[in-house]
């Protein structure tokens, strides 16, 4: 027998964690599934501390757009009429990601042992997100997971493809800053020593621009090294502190008070909370589960603290739409649509809309961040040149008019 750590949820929707006894996980996760445990992660405790540094280290995150693909090939294969298992192999066949591939495979062999599906995929908590798990069992219960899995797959791709517009938007100019960064680095440590040496061979006083620039120069030069393992040092400190609660807190309230970025990542926060909220509606999830997993794929913790009081009052008999216009996040589009929703009964179409009326947004601001920051970093870095050719020609001129 061996011992198996568990975290799941009860009947009423409650985190639960322990340890069961047991021949084999299946065993475990059957044994509990009678208390009425529904198991969202599961581990040998004596294997549990071995490897999981390197595990964290080494593991490569499967991207979301291979899941995205894996996902709608296994509703295919299933609309196709063809059995869960043999939609595992064959789906499993055609992944390229190995860690995918492999808890495709595995998954395909609990399921042909009897497990359902949501059991067997929640071996790979780190590959499959707790969304992904509920839609499924929710699909198994029902008996419309061909459906529950193109929910999914939609989902995930929306999440995908903005994702990639945001990172394709910040590409150009984040590849500027550095490049420009970098000569005038080079500029200031390589060329500019050369250049100073005979300025200060004119023997004359000079210019208060050419004075800075020296010191700067013999700053990089003499300290370059200690300056760039003291930035390095305070950047993990920052970080180390940021992924703390309690500056996680105050470094997202900043990025949500930050001029222009503010308001877009506000857009996103409220884009990924309609789409996903409405996708476990729409799949049968009671609004308090659904909101407890919607919080929990929030990357900003504000937003993640407002859902989970939102989901608090709720449980207390409270509409959802008081709750999130007193926390002061949510645009007044979302609220205004939500209560419209609760009155209609159609929560989940109004969320989809205003996940849509979001992505459209979100489209407009980072096309007017981009208006905004092409034409700042050309006038910082024409500033930092235009500074150094200043303070090179002044003392230069200055021979030159006492010489004349």
């Amino acid at each position: 027998m061996a011992t198996f750590e568990y975290k799941g949820y009860d009947r009423e929707g409650r985190k639960v964690s322990g340890s069961s006894e047991g021949s084999s996980q299946r065993a475990v996760m059957a044994a509990l599934r009678q208390q009425g445990v529904f198991v969202s992660e599961l581990h040998s405790s004596e294997t549990q501390s071995q490897g999981s540094t390197l595990k964290k280290i080494w593991t490569k995150q499967v991207s979301v757009d291979e899941l995205a693909m894996a996902t709608r090939q296994l509703a295919t294969l299933l609309k196709a009429g063809m059995t869960l298992d043999a939609a595992l192999g064959t789906t499993a066949e055609q992944i390229d990601d190995l860690q995918l591939k492999k808890a495709f495979s595995q998954a395909r062999d609990a399921v042909k042992q009897g497990e359902s599906l949501h059991q067997a995929l929640a071996i790979h908590k780190k590959i499959f997100p707790t969304i992904y798990l509920s839609m499924t069992e929710v699909g198994e219960s029902s008996g419309t997971l061909d459906m529950s899995l193109v929910s999914l797959a939609d989902l995930l791709d929306k999440q995908a493809r903005l994702r990639s517009r945001i990172n394709a938007a910040l590409a150009y100019p984040l590849l500027m800053a550095i490049t420009g960064c970098g000569v005038l680095l080079f500029l200031v440590g390589f060329v500019l020593p050369k250049v100073t040496q005979m300025l200060l061979e004119l023997e004359q006083v000079l210019p208060l621009p050419t004075r800075l620039l020296i010191i700067f120069s013999n700053l990089i030069q003499g300290y370059g090294w200690l300056l760039t393992l003291l930035l390095i040092f305070v950047l993990i400190l920052f970080r180390r502190w940021s992924e703390g609660s309690a500056g996680g807190l105050v470094v997202d309230r900043w990025r949500l008070e930050f001029p222009v970025i503010g308001r877009l990542n506000v857009l996103v926060a409220t884009s990924r909370f309609s789409r996903t909220l409405a996708t476990l509606l729409s799949s049968g999830l009671p609004l308090l589960r659904a909101l407890e997993i919607t919080g929990k794929l929030l990357s900003n913790k504000v937003f993640q603290v407002a859902i989970e009081k939102a989901g608090r009052q709720v449980r207390e008999g409270s509409a959802l739409a008081p709750p999130l216009q007193k926390a002061g996040l949510f645009p007044a589009m979302l609220i205004q649509m939500i209560a419209i929703g609760e009155n209609s009964g159609e929560l989940e179409n109004m969320l989809s809309q205003v996940a849509d009326n979001c992505d459209q947004q979100i489209e407009l601001s980072i096309n007017r961040l981009l208006a905004l920051l092409e034409p700042t970093m050309i006038l910082l870095m024409g500033s930092a040149v235009g500074f150094i050719v200043l303070a090179i020609l002044l003392p230069i001129f200055q021979a030159s008019h006492s010489l004349g």
